[in-house]
């Protein structure tokens, strides 16, 4: 059975549940920043991750479909090959929920001490993916942020019976 393995850096997405087992960051920080509260950042916030928009992950996933015969057997990073920190990661997200009507331009992150286990730099190199299967990822952070922000607000609208 041909086979293409793709390793997924931390996903983001607009349908992620910040209240599930195996929430990420984003979720999470979004729907804290929404609730009026202060997320927290593990260590100093200099730590990095090579997030990845959903619409990317799809990308490669429709490419590993259609693999050629030569990546067969193979794994693929599939991210964007870049790094964010959790401060920038803060400051977007709590500058575009205020942007967005949410009283929170003034709230600061609170710092706890670094996760037992936690890498500190995740950067992933895809030039395997751009060569052998044709990746290139189309959307930015900045634009898949933006839409998990979007959903985030709509589903809240939707719980308050409020017309979305």
């Amino acid at each position: 059975l041909p086979a293409v393995a793709l390793r997924y850096f931390n996903v983001v997405g607009s349908r992620q549940d910040p209240a599930g087992q195996y929430a990420a960051v984003v979720p999470r920080w979004i729907a804290t920043l929404a609730q009026g509260e202060a997320p927290i950042i593990f260590g100093d916030g200099e730590t990095s991750r090579d997030f990845c928009p959903v619409d990317n992950v799809v990308q490669a996933n429709l490419l590993a479909a259609f693999a050629p015969e030569a990546a067969h057997g193979r794994a693929f990073n599939v991210a964007l090959g870049g790094r964010t920190t959790l401060n920038e990661l803060f400051v977007i997200l709590r500058e575009g929920m205020a942007a967005r009507g949410i009283d929170c331009a003034e709230t600061q992150a609170r710092y706890e001490d670094f996760r037992a286990g936690d890498i500190r730099h995740s950067h992933a190199d895809i030039s395997a993916a751009r060569e052998a299967l044709g990746y290139r990822p189309t959307v930015s952070v900045a634009e898949a942020l933006g839409a998990a922000m979007d959903a985030h607000l709509l589903e809240l609208q939707g719980e308050s019976g409020a017309d979305a």
